[in-house]
């Protein structure tokens, strides 16, 4: 396997060989470590000689594997936090070690990145928020910068709410906004344990504390949240809603995922675990685990399918997961996380499809250039802190 894997690393493999592949790293633990192994060698191999012929790469890299301690760490790297994300191991594997998955892999050519001198520098999304208050005044919140104002703390990464001990009983609601900008995130837990995760150009309105007996209710007023909620039981009963719009959604204790973008025709709900009731004011549906709503903002229609829950959530876990997406859409994505404008100067190319696991901590050059080595696009341009896609 140790040839094939070098085959691959050399973009010398075969669809049918990646395919076989991925399956064996998938398999287990100890075929990932090696693999990662492998990976680490190759990358040293060819850094220090370029020049080497096939056969002393191949060599070069057995001595490497056979001389490293014997005294690295034991750790799995590759431990998910949530289940769901198990069967996407190999995905996320993919990640962490900074390569690519996708078809059409065979004979990839490394050519060079069409790119203006002295380009604007792109950052990669980080932490930021900004906080509304009830008066109306706003306070920025970004890594290194603390926050404390009543009933909140914010270390700069996430927003606290006290529990409803520390704040006692409330007769009238206190609204806050928390919105995030191209190129943020931020997490937040409300009052009543309720954690949310925030991708970019989002708004989340929030009561500062929620009134025993009444509804929870929370409006997602545009762009991707990640809700688990604090159930029921925990609460007297009372409900938790999330609103979107024209859709209402009724939680029962669960984890849930809502991308709702303005520029979207869409809004997606993907449920997790637990249960939800959707509601458009037309029709109600339930959804159970695995399963995805997709609500039409013009029609009110309402489909409902099995979606990779793993690749609909993955921006919460810090990767980009694009399976068999529409470049159009992937440009879409990544000009949210790094604050940049994508044109398309071939429109043909908006509906090309593409798969992909990429990690956000990447710079939007890498990303490009991988994408790329598929040959799908000829090259691209910086400008202006435009990119073009030609």
């Amino acid at each position: 396997m140790d040839k094939l894997i070098i085959k691959y690393l050399s973009n010398k493999a075969s669809e049918e060989e990646i395919a076989v592949l991925f399956q064996w790293i998938e398999a287990s633990p100890q075929n990932k470590s090696l693999f990662v192994k492998i990976k680490k060698a190759w990358a040293l191999t060819v850094t220090s000689d370029s020049a080497l012929e096939w056969e002393d790469i191949q060599e070069k890299i057995r001595f490497q594997l056979e001389n490293q301690s014997s005294n690295m760490p034991k750790k799995n790297p590759f431990r998910v936090v949530k289940p769901i994300l198990k069967y996407a191991a190999a995905a996320i594997l993919v990640l962490m070690i900074g390569d690519s998955y996708f078809k059409n892999t065979d004979n990839l050519e490394l050519t060079p990145v069409n790119i203006v001198n002295n380009p604007p520098v792109i950052n990669i999304g980080t932490d930021k928020a900004t906080l509304t208050l009830g008066n109306g005044s706003n306070v920025f919140l970004e890594k290194g910068k603390s926050y404390t104002n009543k009933n909140v703390t914010s270390n700069g990464e996430k927003l606290i709410y006290e529990s409803s001990n520390a704040v006692g009983e409330i007769s009238q609601l206190e609204y806050n906004y928390l919105t995030i900008p191209r190129g943020g995130q931020f997490f937040i837990e409300l009052q009543d344990g309720t954690k949310v995760w925030l991708n970019s150009e989002s708004q989340l309105k929030y009561p500062t504390a929620f009134i025993e007996g009444q509804p929870r209710n929370v409006e997602l007023v545009y762009g991707e949240a990640y809700f688990d909620v604090s159930p029921s039981t925990d609460h007297n009963g009372d409900l938790f809603k999330v609103f979107t719009g024209k859709q209402e959604i009724e939680v029962l204790g669960t984890e849930f995922n809502v991308k709702a973008y303005k520029d979207d025709y869409h809004v997606y709900t993907t449920l997790v675990e637990g249960k939800v009731v959707l509601d458009n004011s037309i029709q109600s549906n339930n959804l159970i685990p695995g399963q995805q709503s997709v609500l039409n903002k013009e029609t009110n229609n309402v489909k409902i399918a099995k979606v990779n829950v793993a690749s609909e959530i993955s921006w919460r876990e810090g990767i980009f997961s694009f399976k068999s997406k529409p470049l159009k859409e992937i440009m879409k994505v990544l000009s949210r996380w790094y604050d940049v404008d994508i044109l398309f100067l071939d429109h043909e190319l908006e509906e090309v499809k593409y798969i992909g696991v990429l990690s956000k901590n990447q710079k939007l050059e890498e990303i490009l250039t991988i994408i790329k080595k598929t040959k799908f696009i000829n090259a691209y341009e910086i400008k202006n802190n435009t990119i073009l896609i030609k």
